[in-house]
Formats: C-alpha cells, structure tokens, sequence
C-alpha cells in the first residue's frame, strides 16, 4: 500500500493508486446541486482529477485556485476536484473565490473514489480524508499520470500535470 506523509510522519493510504496505462476505475461522485455523476459520463475528454484532504485547508484551496487559472480554456477538457467535503461547502468554496473551469465532485457518499483510487488516508490526524493525488485521464478513460504528493502539506507538480495533458491534445 501507498503512504503520504502528513506533519513528519508517513501515513499509510488505503490501497495503491492506479498505474499509468490502466482503464480509469469508474466512480461516483456528488456534484454542488446535489445531481451524481461518474467518471465514465466524462468520456471523449480529457480528464485531470485532483484529489485532496480538504478545501477548508490553505494548501488545498491554493491548488484548487491554481489549477483553476493553468487549466483555464483547454478545450476537450473536464478537470474535477474531489474531496469528502460537503457539496454545499465546495459549492461556496468555488463561487467566493470564482473556481470556473475546476468543477467539485464530493466523494461522501459513496466513497468510489477513495476505494478504487486508493487514497484514502488511514491514520494520522486526518484519517478518513482523501491524500494529496493528480491523476490525469485520456478520452477512452484511460490513465496517462499519476502523482502521489509526496507530503500531503505540499502542491502537486503542475507542469508536470501539464505536460500530461498537453500530450494528450
């Protein structure tokens, strides 16, 4: 199994991230009016999922905005963020700070992606609460990236992420 670490201590994750070159597991997700979706109704796009503990955490919300502004008129692309939170939380979240091309996908529900992702931290003080991921996704569902944030304090590696879908394009 995967671990993070979280405040110097290595934090073991549910299970092991999916590899590049595998079929993206489907999963359901909740959006901000409360309507569910699932990865595989994104299908013919590209897709980059970000994955995070919380939006109420500054590294959190600094990703989420960042990611919002470097994705920002990518044609042919669906870049959802996902978390435990609440989706009214998320909802307020991206309508105060104009999160417009990140939509929200609340995994509270169902907890698919958790799961099938494998990132659902098991321990520490954020136990429960998805670690720090990027998973980027082709047209046909099929994974091109991966990123495990080393520590779950710290930002992904957006060029990185870019490239990815760049490549894709």
């Amino acid at each position: 199994m995967a671990t993070t670490l979280h405040r110097g201590t290595a934090i073991q994750l549910s299970g092991d991230l999916p590899v590049v070159g595998q079929a993206a597991p489907n999963f359901r997700f909740v959006l901000a009016d409360l309507a569910e979706g699932e990865l595989n109704d994104l299908s013919g796009k590209i897709k980059v999922l970000m994955c995070m503990p919380s939006l109420d955490t500054s590294t959190c919300a600094l990703e989420t905005k960042t990611f919002n502004k470097k994705l920002e008129g990518i044609e042919g692309l669906e870049a959802l963020v996902i978390t435990n939170d609440l989706p009214f939380a998320m909802r307020r979240f991206c309508e105060t700070e104009g999160i417009v091309n990140v939509r929200s996908a609340s995994d509270f529900r169902y907890h698919d992606f958790s799961q099938y992702y494998g990132v659902q931290l098991c321990g520490g003080l954020l136990k429960g609460l998805h670690a720090r991921a990027v998973f980027v996704i082709d047209a046909q569902n099929v994974i091109r990236y991966t990123e495990l944030v080393p520590n779950v304090s710290e930002e992904p590696n957006y060029d990185a992420v870019l490239k990815a879908v760049n490549q894709l394009r």
